[in-house]
């Protein structure tokens, strides 16, 4: 049995104002071609479907025709919610669409109703168990206030229900944060207190678990078990901390004793992202030397001027269009915000409290240009006042 395993699409998201609505859309239609080249049995796609509980109009018709479009092509899809999802906005109409292939698995009601698929070595049964708040569902689990607590009763629900049908290769789709997964800065923490977070042992005894939360690719090692568990990833990067992640889907292919093969699939990628650090000049002048590839890319600047240079952010997108935030880490030693305040504390006369600020801002003392413009500002302020 050949499956795809994938999560965090987020639809609706945007990097740094940009959206990603395009780049998403070519996303989910190189998916589909994918498992249509591959004959996989089924896509799984492990939660954060959205990027927000109410999403936007666009990205509930992005998600409209990707469904359509794969019952259309008869590739089932296996969908949990995540996190980010609405349960219940992702969940409606359940049975209605899983008479089209499109299965959704978003309440505790629905963790032990699996989806069982059919090779030449029998039936692997396909459960979802959707991100769990722990308050908001132990007591219909039995469970303690903690994630490991009942994401173990989740996990015993699934292997009692398999073990009743005499299925024993089992595939459980899971939007957790597990022990040994490394984060990125993209995600939102769900660990309150430790309550968020489970170990992987908690699975132990399934075939395959198909995470979803964390945006970087990567397996989690359960030793000591056949159970396989990995994260997906997401398939397009959410923010510079993702720069250098290898972003994919994962191939999934089970044989008649389990997991035969799990082989990482690269996903088609809109811009890379790019860090840079420097004098805003020097960057500039860089752009047609060894920076010269960074045309097409998406940029993130660290200025280290002493001072805040004027117009940075146009500057930058004459060389590279594509500049999407900017960072300040001047060189040197900054103005200590205590000695400024101490300074503060001993004059009285305006015109000073405002160099200082602009001194604090910029790393520099004003300049005689700039003092005198101040000076000017609070002398007409000044005058203002005692004529009103």
């Amino acid at each position: 049995m050949r499956l795809i395993h994938t999560s965090d699409w987020h639809l609706g998201r945007a990097l740094i104002q940009t959206s990603l609505l395009e780049a998403q859309s070519h996303f989910l239609e190189w998916l589909l071609a994918l498992a249509v080249e591959r004959e996989v049995d089924a896509v799984l796609v492990s939660g954060d479907v959205y990027d927000r509980s109410v999403p936007a109009t666009d990205a509930v018709g992005l998600l409209d025709r990707t469904i359509v479009a794969f019952a259309r092509a008869g590739i089932p899809l296996v969908l949990v919610s995540g996190n980010h999802d609405n349960a219940i906005r992702l969940g409606f109409g359940r049975e209605l669409s899983g008479l089209a292939g499109v299965h959704l698995r978003t309440s505790v009601g629905g963790i032990a109703d699996p989806v069982v698929l059919s090779d030449d070595h029998g039936d692997v049964a396909i459960y979802g168990i959707p991100y769990l708040l722990p308050d908001a569902v132990k007591e219909a689990l039995g469970a303690q206030r903690s994630h490991e607590s009942v994401l173990r009763r989740a996990t015993a629900l699934v292997l009692a229900d398999a073990a009743e049908r005499g299925i024993t290769r089992t595939v459980v789709l899971s939007h957790a944060f597990v022990t040994g997964g490394e984060a990125s800065e993209s995600e939102r923490d769900v660990r309150i207190g430790g309550i968020g977070e489970a170990p992987a042992s908690v699975f132990d005894g399934v075939t395959y678990v198909a995470l979803g939360h964390l945006h970087r690719p990567q397996d989690v090692p359960l030793s000591g078990s056949t159970t396989r568990l990995r994260y997906s990833g997401s398939p397009l990067a959410f923010s510079f901390s993702e720069a250098n992640h290898a972003k994919s889907v994962v191939l999934l292919e089970l044989g008649a004793d389990g997991v035969s093969e799990v082989t990482p699939i690269e996903t088609p990628v809109p811009r890379q992202l790019r860090e840079v650090t420097g004098r805003l000049d020097d960057l500039v002048a860089r752009a047609s030397t060894d920076l010269a590839g960074l045309a097409d890319c998406w940029v993130k600047a660290v200025l280290t001027d002493p001072s805040r240079p004027s117009n940075p952010m146009e500057r930058l997108r004459a060389v590279w269009p594509h500049t999407l935030t900017l960072d300040f880490q001047p060189d040197g030693e900054g103005v200590c915000a205590a000695a400024d305040m101490e300074r503060l504390a001993r004059t009285t006369d305006p015109v000073e409290v405002c160099e200082y600020f602009v001194e604090y801002v910029d790393r520099v003392p004003p300049t005689d240009l700039e003092r005198a413009v101040l000076r000017d500002v609070v002398e007409h302020v000044q005058h203002a006042d005692a004529s009103a």
